[in-house]
């Protein structure tokens, strides 16, 4: 099947301001006439930037997870919440919709991120033709389902915001939801540095070499033809 991309266009688009101009072929580096940005084909070290950024968030995820996001002082004493005790509270309580909503939010979400990202980073890498259509839904998935990884941090911030408003309790934000907002802004950055177009390079490229091959194939035969005829005796 053949696509018709920017790049087999001759079409060159500006990472700024998003124009899109003809590719001028020279030494000198070609700038965008509206912003002046320099125009890249790709984003510059794109894989290893996004290989950078979800080794440092897989790294985060464990603390954000095993440290406590919440620190409660009552008069009754102190408490530690993490995530996982906090969805465990939510559920025996009775509040199993709102269990569920962080459940979702801070453990599967980004863990879907991580595992997407990573999965698109390494057939990037490997310049794989499977499936480029589907990988790169999941790009836009991940891209737009991204900032809901946030709910966890949102919900400390405004318990504690709420808090401070009866002098019953203290309520403080603890080191987890440092590690976890870091996990869901480097993610983030990551879906941002990875460059889906890199997904189609290999398609173009298995085209072009497909078409090459079956020229190949063709020379060769009409060769071997012609040289057959040509050692026939009974050919006139």
């Amino acid at each position: 099947m053949k696509y018709v991309t920017a790049l087999r266009a001759g079409l060159v688009s500006c990472h700024a301001c998003g124009r899109v101009e003809p590719r001028i072929r020279s030494i000198t580096p070609q700038h965008c006439s509206r912003c002046g940005a320099r125009l890249h084909r790709r984003n510059p070290d794109s894989l290893m930037r996004t290989w950078a950024l979800l080794l440092a968030a897989a790294l985060l995820y464990i603390p954000a997870n095993l440290l406590p996001v919440m620190h409660t002082s009552s008069l009754l004493g102190s408490e530690d919440d993490t995530i996982m005790s906090g969805v465990v509270y939510f559920w025996t309580s009775g509040d199993w919709p709102l269990a569920v909503i962080v459940f979702i939010a801070s453990i599967m979400v980004p863990m879907l991120k991580l595992s997407v990202l990573v999965l698109l980073t390494v057939t990037a890498q490997r310049r794989s033709r499977w499936r480029p259509t589907q990988r790169t839904k999941l790009y836009r998935m991940v891209e737009r389902i991204g900032r809901w990884s946030m709910l966890d941090v949102f919900v400390v911030t405004l318990t504690v915001a709420l808090v401070r408003f009866k002098s019953i309790a203290v309520i403080t934000a603890g080191p987890g939801a440092i590690a976890f907002g870091s996990v869901v802004i480097l993610t983030m950055i990551a879906s941002m540095q990875f460059d889906p177009r890199l997904i189609w390079d290999t398609v173009e490229g298995a085209d072009s070499s497909v078409k090459k091959k079956a020229k190949r194939a063709s020379r060769a035969q009409d060769a071997q033809g012609s040289t057959q005829q040509s050692q026939d005796p009974t050919h006139d």
